[in-house]
């Protein structure tokens, strides 16, 4: 896959102008998460043209928000504007604990983009009980609710209620246990009518055998069963989505007139050709031409994308982030980039796996300038893409680390008391915070120019052979190639790294944030599903297991409290090679059933015990273990008709941003 995601509580440090310490990152906190905000450093000096790129690429961006709560359940939209029409026209007491409860249920609705948690995709209950809501239903007067065809006030409120309050109801968004149907048992809307045996039998009698380029079947289209007959129906202008599809492209249009250079140009056009056809081959040719063009200063992603949303790994959610290149930050993606042939050639993997020629890398460090879709509120640190393998194979891939956001995220998290509490020593404690920023961020880079990047599948594997273990093992593999060579001397050499005290703390806070600390994530009895934090357990634990007998990481109790200390950190290297080097061979020959027992015997289990112990620690610290973000405001100055600057405004408030988009960017119908 192609994202990184910020560790749990991840809270290194960097120098900070008198601007940054003035401004405001942390906004607000509700239930388990906090609502931050991002600058936009450098904006100002960019060209008109290129302003106006971002500003166009930016309302693209927002035009597509519909699509993702219709993707996550086919009923999120009407939760979302009945929720939205009380909040705007309730004429009774706005005082209330119930009220703020209410509140509080929408926020987290609009941040997980639906009634699923956006991390466990648990389906997540108010606190407010269901006679309140028919009391704020009964007493919103002028409201617009979504009834169905034939449903009338009173059978409308029932429904929702039940949508909304029901457990058996849609329970679970995505659901990765292999004894049971993926399909019939996750609520996202992928799959209508069909089972897992179906889906599988259809695009396994679609697929051309032997094609060394094939399109990514069912990226972009929800499978359904009618009349005993399965098909497609195609994200495209004239079909599923196209209202909102028909929007990105009316900016996306605007943004060809101030493309940077012909061939971004060109990747524009092809990305409305695609938009408005559907057609896969198109999609493919435009992640080619994009992959290629490396001069821009602009830059974007735009499209249905990852597919940790869907069960089968196959189907994409709609995303989009606009960006532009940070210069002085992108030289450390340079060379990393320039170095990654020598990256390959000494990877611990079985050289039947490397890649000969590694082609195209690209890396680079970003300013981000706005978030969309499935990565709005809640974003990603880092993303490499095309996720095609063969594209990576013949054209290569673009990897980029968003230094805006993880610098957002850092300044929100400093003295909350997090590493106090949970770091086994003082010297753990100063080693992080003089070198875990950057040791973090050349994680991230190293995770998405390399790790993504590396490694070959065998002739004859298909990139979907690992199914619904996909996700997990890929992220695996590109944070293990990152920790790997994180220690290497040829750090220190390239000049990435001062010293290898800076790789220790990386593997300080990665341990201990996949032994331990990212348990504050999962509810009570519950065990690990979402694919980076399995790809994190995974690796810590395995680490552990196998270092278990020369004490490589050692589990201490002190004071009714357990801590994990790295007792050797070149052996647990080799242990990191060697986890690698299995992770890629799984992948090369597309080993479904090991990678199966990896992910089950360590990615997935929770010890109950040591999981009580760090909630009830991290309770009181009084810390939210998931952010996002409101976006800052891109305002075009008009003289006459044209455009002559685009000035940023940072809002505080995020009920106003969550109201003034569904205003501005409901193109959808709510039912699809």
């Amino acid at each position: 896959m192609s994202i990184s995601i910020l560790s749990c509580n991840q809270t290194e440090n960097k120098k900070t102008s008198e601007e940054e310490k003035d401004f405001q990152f942390l906004i607000e906190q509700f239930a388990d998460i906090k609502i931050m905000r991002y600058q936009i450093p450098g904006i100002e000096e960019l060209s008109l043209d290129q302003k106006k790129l971002i500003y166009f690429l930016s309302e693209a961006a927002l035009a597509g928000r519909d699509i993702i709560f219709d993707q996550n359940y086919k009923y999120n939209l009407s939760v979302r504007r009945t929720l939205e029409e009380i909040l705007k026209n309730y004429q009774g007491d706005r005082q209330t604990k119930e009220w703020i409860d209410f509140n509080v249920y929408l926020k987290r609705v609009w941040f997980s983009n639906g009634i699923h948690h956006h991390y466990s995709t648990d389906k997540f209950m108010p606190a407010f009980d269901q006679e309140y809501l028919a009391t704020l239903i009964n007493n919103s007067p002028g409201s617009v609710f979504p009834l169905m065809e034939g449903q009338d006030p009173g059978t409308f409120t029932n429904w929702i209620t039940k949508v909304i309050f029901d457990p058996e109801t849609a329970p679970k968004r995505v659901n990765q246990n292999p004894e049971k149907d993926l399909i019939e048992q996750s609520a996202c809307n992928f799959y209508e009518g069909v089972n897992q045996e179906e889906v599988e039998a259809y695009y396994e009698g679609i697929r051309v055998p032997g094609d060394e380029t094939p399109i990514s079947y069912g990226l972009n289209s929800k499978l359904v069963k009618d009349n005993g007959k399965v098909s497609e129906i195609v994200y495209k202008v004239d079909g599923m989505y196209g209202q909102a599809i028909s929007r990105i492209i009316y900016w996306l249009d605007k943004a060809i007139a101030v493309a940077e250079t012909e061939d971004q140009k060109e990747a524009l056009e092809v990305l409305i050709g695609y938009y408005q056809s559907g057609d896969l081959e198109l999609w493919d040719k435009y992640n080619v031409l994009w992959v290629e063009d490396l001069v821009p200063l602009v830059d974007y992603v735009n499209g249905f994308i990852e597919v940790y949303g869907d069960p089968m790994g196959m189907k994409a959610t709609w995303e989009s982030v606009v960006n532009f290149k940070d210069i002085e930050a992108t030289q450390r993606s340079i060379i990393i980039s320039d170095n990654a042939q020598w990256f390959e050639d000494h990877s611990p993997t079985d050289p039947r796996f490397k890649k000969g020629e590694v082609k195209g890398v690209s890396a680079k460090v970003i300013t981000v300038a706005q978030l969309g879709g499935d990565c709005y509120p809640s974003t990603p640190i880092g993303i490499n893409l095309p996720n095609a393998d063969w594209i990576r194979r013949d054209h290569g891939s673009k990897s980029v680390t968003m230094d805006n956001i993880t610098f957002a995220y850092d300044q929100a998290s400093l003295g909350n008391g997090f590493l106090e509490e949970f770091c086994a020593s003082h010297e753990e404690i100063e080693r992080i915070k003089e070198y875990g920023y950057l040791a973090g961020n050349i994680h991230t880079d190293l995770h998405e120019c390399l790790g993504h990047g590396s490694g070959q599948l065998l002739p004859g594997t298909s990139s979907d052979a690992l199914k619904n273990y996909h996700s997990a093992l890929e992220e695996s593999r590109a944070d293990l190639f990152a920790l790997y060579y994180m220690l290497s001397p040829k750090m220190q050499e390239l000049g990435l790294l001062p010293d290898k005290e800076a790789a220790m703390a990386e593997y300080d806070s990665y341990l201990r944030n996949g032994l331990m600390t990212q348990l504050t994530r999962i509810q009570p009895g519950k065990q690990i599903e979402q694919a980076h934090m399995r790809n994190r357990q995974l690796i810590s634990r395995w680490c552990f297991e196998n270092g278990r007998e020369e004490n490589v990481i050692e589990e201490i109790k002190r004071d009714g409290k357990t801590y994990y200390k790295i007792n050797d950190y070149d052996k647990l290297n080799v242990l990191l090679g060697e986890l690698l080097a299995e992770v890629q061979r799984i992948k090369s020959e597309g080993d479904y059933e090991a990678g199966k027992v990896l992910v089950e015997s360590y990615g997935v289990k929770v010890d109950s015990g040591l999981h009580a112990e760090v909630l009830e620690r991290y309770q009181k610290l009084n810390l939210a273990p998931y952010g996002g973000f409101i976006n800052p405001v891109l305002l075009p100055v008009y003289e006459g008709e044209n455009i002559i600057d685009v000035i940023v405004e940072y809002p505080d408030d995020y009920t106003e941003q969550m109201m003034k988009y569904a205003k501005e960017y409901s193109y959808l119908p709510t039912y699809n």
